[in-house]
């Protein structure tokens, strides 16, 4: 039989559905809740994790020493010298050469020798030494604000005899390598302004009065170090001019090497009359009054977000562990 026009059916199509998957938010929504309900049934579990961290953060931060910070601020010494050195050197930077004579460098560059200088391990290492630091150093474990003495590590190091301990026959006074990179690690810090060409030093230790001193020290040993070598090489740079002098006949050599022996002259005299040589101190170290280390709230609150965390983790492994069982 023939289907009239009227009487043709209709083309079933598919259900959208089966061109867009419906997204599954419900079920999503029924997960959250279960989510929020698990740790909501589980809230006293978190608190007393939190609880119990905290605790455990305010005993550990008043176990640590008080550090106190003191700080310098120094600048780099007048440069008219290593300004007049690079006019030396643009006029008879050749001739010099020949000579074997160096004019040297710039100013910048003698701030950033004199910075390298501070944090190198045998400038620490004879300060150590210079002034006797090393029981302070590494046998102390913090500072009685009340007596204002040093509490020593009595397993290591004697105060009243001055006498480092020894185990098994084997001293256990450190050496001076540990004691040079304990202090460029833990104790001493430098950072440079780029901008305004300053530094500052900061000594960080238990004692306030002691942190100053050492700050102090740094900076006027530093000044003393760079002013010995100038002086030194100086000394050695007159001398081999002088025979030089004597040696040649040439009217421009002779010149050069006067301007040259005038110019180290002039280096040798700064070296004698001037203490501040490298660093001229801004703003001199002063005794800190509270302590900069450990920032005993900031580790309290630390530790008890760490025990809310670990006591959602636990009640989420404790319901694992349920519905694993019931399965």
């Amino acid at each position: 039989m023939t289907e009239t026009p009227n009487q043709q059916q209709t083309p079933q199509y598919p259900p959208p559905s089966y061109y867009y998957p419906m997204p599954q938010v419900a079920d999503d929504e029924i997960d959250l809740r279960e989510l929020f309900a698990v740790i909501w049934h589980g809230k006293w579990w978190i608190i007393a994790f939190a609880l119990v961290f905290g605790i455990g953060g305010v005993i550990y931060a008043k176990l640590q020493p008080n550090i106190y910070q003191s700080q310098v601020l120094i600048a780099p010494a007048d440069n008219s010298q290593a300004s007049q050195l690079a006019g030396l050197a643009s006029q008879f930077g050749g001739l010099a050469s020949l000579a074997g004579v160096n004019l040297g460098s710039g100013g910048s560059n003698k701030t950033i020798l004199a910075l390298q200088v501070l944090q190198s391990r045998k400038f620490i290492g004879d300060f150590i030494t210079r002034h006797h630091l090393l029981p302070e150093l590494m046998a102390t474990k913090g500072w009685d604000k009340k007596t204002e003495q040093l509490k020593y590590n009595t397993s290591l190091y004697n105060p009243k005899t001055k006498q480092w301990l020894s185990d098994d026959e084997k001293s256990l006074k450190p050496t001076r390598l540990d004691a040079t990179q304990y202090f460029l690690k833990k104790i001493l810090s430098v950072d440079t302004d780029t901008k305004t060409n300053m530094t500052t030093v900061s000594i960080n230790y238990y004692s306030p009065n002691i942190a100053q001193q050492w700050a102090t020290w740094l900076i006027s040993d530093l000044n003393e170090e760079m002013r010995q070598q100038d002086m030194i090489d100086a000394q050695n740079s007159i001398q081999y001019l002088n025979s030089q002098l004597a040696q040649t006949s040439l009217a421009d050599n002779r010149t050069m090497l006067y301007q040259l022996i005038e110019q180290q002259t002039k280096t040798l005299m700064l070296t004698k009359v001037r203490k501040e040589y490298a660093f001229k101190t801004i703003d001199p170290a002063v005794v800190a009054e509270n302590p900069s280390k450990p920032k005993r709230k900031l580790i309290v609150v630390i530790a008890v977000i760490l025990g809310g965390i670990l006591g959602v983790f636990f009640i989420f492994i404790k319901q694992f562990i349920r519905n694993d069982k019931n399965h």
